[in-house]
């Protein structure tokens, strides 16, 4: 774990580092802070927007007496999208507005239930109750 997580904090800075160099020599130091800007801008409002849609939707299943299962996976991706429109970068962004648009999302989503499935039926993850 420990290896994957210095490649995975070594290698995307590298990369995003590469990709801003390029990009500023591509279409100027100017315009590449800009867009930088402006995927900031709109990924706030995007996450603000997907996060009150999704409270509401848990408000929802909750009054209806059902467990917002599918919501907290939501809630999660949702939350991971707009951390990673924190970061400067063109390649995190990318990724990040995956995840916050609602239909990209449900193709990370159908993947990670079944990465989550076959975690807990192998024993790695356990659900407890209180």
């Amino acid at each position: 774990m420990f290896i994957k997580l210095l490649i995975l904090f070594t290698l995307v800075p590298i990369i995003e580092l590469y990709v801003l160099i390029e990009a500023g020599r591509q279409i100027g130091v100017g315009a590449t802070v800009t867009l930088i800007f402006i995927t900031g801008v709109a990924g706030a409002y995007l996450a603000k927007s997907q996060g009150l849609s999704l409270i509401n939707r848990i408000q929802r299943d909750l009054n209806e007496g059902r467990v917002p299962a599918a919501e907290m996976i939501d809630g999660a991706m949702i939350l991971a999208g707009g951390l990673l429109l924190l970061t400067p970068g063109f390649c995190t962004d990318l990724i990040g507005f995956c995840l916050l648009t609602p239909a990209t999302r449900n193709i990370f989503k159908g993947t990670l239930q079944n990465w989550l499935e076959k975690k807990i039926q192998r024993g790695e993850i356990h659900i407890g109750r209180f």
